[in-house]
């Protein structure tokens, strides 16, 4: 099938066509893109033509690297209704491409298992297996089965850590206290050395993943009012997706002066996200990122084992590349060896955090 772009200038409009289409993402929601327009990238949305009618939709980030060379990127995308139609993306993509575009990046939304006898593609016509942006591998819940067919599905510590939250009276559930979930995201992230960005690319995608028919939105776990644990997710379709998060140790004392006792908060927050996406007629649970090579030594380990409680379904999401111009493999060199040092900087370490 012969496909043509069609520039998309109504959020609503390219949103509906997000939401409806079978392979698809929340990230390729028009919200996103507007958050990624903080970092000082270009979001442009596309709606995919054949046959006559929408098969696809498509937001790309153009990433400007040096004068007169950029790259593209599809995160988590494209939107489609089959797989089949990436060899005619690729060529209609070439037609829209500017002549500085060195790159276009994909990562179709279609997660394959994580066991030895599946064997991920290596490619769909032109596009090559390639390393992703977003997390490669992750764990996902399937919120299609009862309350008490998720609960007895958990980890059980993980159920046991449930029931002492609930008797320690911890309420978990979405909650607008944004500064709260930001006094928490940015200790995780100085405990564990990892990068953020600024705040207002959160609160863009916080304010305009919920404007054109997705969602965005924040779940808190406290304790006695104080937020503990806590993660922002996007949503589209039937998946949300947990992006950021994290917890932070509770410093209260006893008026003896001993230690509060552990509220198992951070538990308390998976478990009761997962209850507010299925009561909400999502399908798709994404627990957002596990780390690609385990290491017992790193942060990595401890949030890969914490998800790992509550669903044991890993899953990979394998990222293309299409060569749009001949400077593409010193150019794909050249970003790598940029994050490996932006890696050494923040963290000492040249590995990737997943």
């Amino acid at each position: 099938m012969r496909l043509t772009l069609q520039e998309a200038t109504d959020p609503r409009v390219y949103d509906d066509a997000v939401r409806s289409l079978p392979i698809t993402s929340a990230l390729q929601g028009w919200g996103y893109g507007e958050a990624r327009r903080v970092l000082g990238q270009t979001p442009v949305r596309y709606l995919i033509q054949g046959g006559g009618r929408t098969v696809g939709a498509l937001q790309l980030i153009r990433k400007r690297l040096v004068p007169g060379f950029s790259t593209l990127y599809a995160p988590r995308g494209p939107a489609l209704e089959s797989l089949d139609l990436l060899p005619a993306v690729a060529d209609a993509v070439k037609k829209i491409a500017r002549p500085g575009d060195a790159l276009l990046k994909i990562e179709p939304p279609v997660p394959f298992l994580a066991d030895d006898s599946v064997v991920l593609p290596e490619g769909y016509g032109p596009f090559r297996r390639a390393e992703s942006e977003q997390p490669e591998h992750t764990i996902v819940a399937d919120l299609t089965r009862s309350e008490d067919e998720l609960f007895s599905g958990l980890h059980s510590m993980a159920r046991r850590n449930v029931r002492t939250a609930q008797k320690m009276g911890v309420v978990a559930g979405r909650d607008d206290d944004f500064d709260a979930f930001w006094e928490i995201f940015t200790a995780t992230n100085e405990r564990a050395k990892l990068g953020a960005f600024p705040r207002a690319y959160y609160e863009t995608m916080l304010r305009e993943g919920n404007a054109h028919g997705g969602e965005a939105y924040i779940v808190l776990s406290r304790h006695e009012g104080r937020a503990l644990a806590g993660g922002f997710f996007l949503a589209m379709g039937k998946g949300t997706y947990y992006l950021f998060g994290g917890s932070v140790r509770d410093d209260r004392t006893q008026p003896d002066g001993s230690p509060v006792k552990d509220a198992k908060a951070p538990d308390a927050f998976y478990w009761n996200a997962m209850l507010d996406a299925q009561r909400r007629g999502y399908e798709l649970f994404d627990f957002w990122g596990i780390p690609r090579q385990l290491d017992e030594e790193k942060h990595s380990f401890g949030v890969f084992k914490m998800k790992l409680k509550f669903s044991e379904q890993r899953v990979w999401y394998p990222a293309y590349d299409l060569n749009l111009n001949p400077a593409a493999p010193a150019i794909v060199k050249a970003l790598r060896w940029r994050k490996t040092q932006n890696n050494l900087r923040k963290r000492g370490s040249a590995d990737d955090v997943l």
